[in-house]
C-alpha cells in the first residue's frame, strides 16, 4: 500500500470514529485547572518556606514546577476551544497562571493557529517549527536558549518593556509584532488585530499591578524576598520541561513548504507512554500527532480517540508510524538525524571543487 493510499484509508476508517469525542467537558476543565493551581502554588509556598537547598525545598520546587507546567499547558486548549465554549475559563486561567507566570493567553491565542494551518505549517510563517532534523547545532542551541535564556527574556518583556510600551504607542506596536508571541521561530512576525491589542494592554496592566503588589509586600516584609528566587528557579524548570516536550513533538523533517493534514500527521509524534509521560507532556500533549489530525478533540478525550484508532486501523496504517515508544527514543532519533544531516553537508563541502 502506498503512502497516499494509506492516508486515504485512514480518512475512510476514521470518518465518524471520533465524532462523539469533540465536545469539551467544562467540569473536567475547571476541576483540572483549579487542582493544578492549588497544588502547584501550594508546593511553591512550601518551597519558599523550607530551609534553603534542603530536600524539602528541592522536592517541593520540582512538584510545583510539574503542576504549574500542567496548568500552563491549558493555554494550548484555550487556543483550540471555540469562543464561549467554557465561559470565564480564559480569564480564570490568566489569573491563576498567565499573570503570575508572565505568560498571558494572548501570547498563544492567535499564534498557535498558524502551527496548524495547511498554508503555514513547517514554513517560515510557522511560529512553532524549526528544521531541527537538519541541524544538530540548531537543536542544541534551541535547548540551551529556551531553558536558560527564555525565562529571563520573558521577565524583561513583561516587567521592564511593558511599562514603556504602555506609554509609548510606537514602541508597543513593535512589541506586538516582535515580542508578544510564545514562538520558537525567530523569523515569525505576528499580525495583531485591534481587539487583540486591547487584550494585550489589559493583561499587561494586570501583570504589572500584580507584580508591583508583590514587590511592595516584599518591601514591607510581608513576603520573603526569596520568593522571587524560588519562582525563577521553578520557571526555569518549567521552561526545560517545555523544551524537551517541543523537541519530541515532531520529526522536524519538512523542507519549508506547506503540508497537508496528512503530511502534518506524518511529521508529528504520539508518545502514549505511562504516568511519566503525563509529567512532561500533560493535558493531552502526548498525543501530538493525533492532535494535528483532529485538532478539535479536547485533551481529556485524546486517549480514548487514540485507543479507538489503534483498535480500528490495520497494522500497516500510516498512523501507527507516528507512535514513539518513549521520550528518549524520540530525542535520540532527532539527534541522530540532525547529526547525519550535518555529516552529509560537511561531506558535500569537502568533496566540492571549490572547497
Amino acid at each position: 500500500m502506498s503512502a497516499n493510499q494509506g492516508m486515504d484509508a485512514l480518512d475512510l476508517v476514521t470518518r465518524g470514529l471520533v465524532s462523539d469525542l469533540q465536545t469539551p467537558k467544562a467540569a473536567r476543565f475547571w476541576g483540572d485547572l483549579i487542582a493544578c493551581a492549588c497544588i502547584g502554588w501550594g508546593f511553591l509556598g512550601l518551597a519558599v518556606a523550607a530551609a534553603p537547598f534542603s530536600g524539602v525545598m528541592v522536592t517541593a520546587s520540582v512538584a510545583a514546577g510539574l503542576f504549574l507546567y500542567r496548568g500552563l499547558c491549558f493555554t494550548h486548549e484555550l487556543a483550540h476551544l471555540k469562543r464561549k465554549a467554557i465561559p470565564g475559563f480564559e480569564t480564570a486561567w490568566n489569573m491563576l497562571f498567565g499573570v503570575p507566570l508572565l505568560l498571558p493567553s494572548f501570547t498563544y491565542l492567535g499564534v498557535h493557529q498558524s502551527h496548524h494551518s495547511l498554508s503555514t505549517y513547517g514554513t517560515l510563517a510557522d511560529p512553532e517549527y524549526l528544521p531541527f532534523a537538519r541541524s544538530r547545532r540548531l537543536m542544541l542551541m534551541f535547548g540551551l536558549e529556551s531553558t536558560l535564556l527564555l525565562p529571563l527574556l520573558i521577565v524583561v518583556r513583561f516587567l521592564v518593556l511593558a511599562p514603556l510600551g504602555l506609554v509609548v504607542p510606537r514602541f508597543h506596536r513593535w512589541l506586538e509584532t516582535h515580542a508578544s508571541s510564545f514562538a520558537m521561530n525567530p523569523a515569525y512576525r505576528r499580525e495583531v488585530a485591534p481587539e487583540m491589542v486591547a487584550k494585550m494592554k489589559r493583561w499587561e496592566g494586570a501583570m504589572l499591578g500584580a507584580w508591583a503588589t508583590a514587590c511592595v509586600l516584599t518591601w514591607w516584609r510581608l513576603l520573603p524576598s526569596r520568593l522571587f528566587i524560588v519562582w525563577f528557579a521553578v520557571f526555569v524548570f518549567i521552561s526545560f520541561l517545555n523544551t524537551v516536550r517541543v523537541l519530541a513533538a515532531h520529526e522536524y523533517e519538512t523542507d519549508g513548504t506547506p503540508r497537508t493534514r496528512q503530511g502534518q500527521l506524518a511529521d508529528s509524534i504520539d508518545t502514549p507512554g505511562g504516568p511519566w509521560t503525563e509529567l512532561w507532556a500533560p493535558v493531552g500533549l502526548r498525543y501530538h500527532a493525533l492532535h494535528h489530525y483532529f485538532p478539535g478533540i479536547p485533551y481529556h478525550n485524546l486517549r480514548f480517540a487514540y485507543q479507538r484508532l489503534i483498535r480500528a486501523l490495520p497494522g500497516d496504517s500510516p498512523y501507527r508510524q507516528s507512535t514513539s515508544p518513549s521520550l528518549r527514543h524520540s530525542l535520540t532519533a532527532l539527534y541522530v538525524k540532525a547529526k547525519r544531516a550535518g555529516a552529509m553537508i560537511a561531506g558535500s563541502a569537502f568533496r566540492s571543487p571549490g572547497a
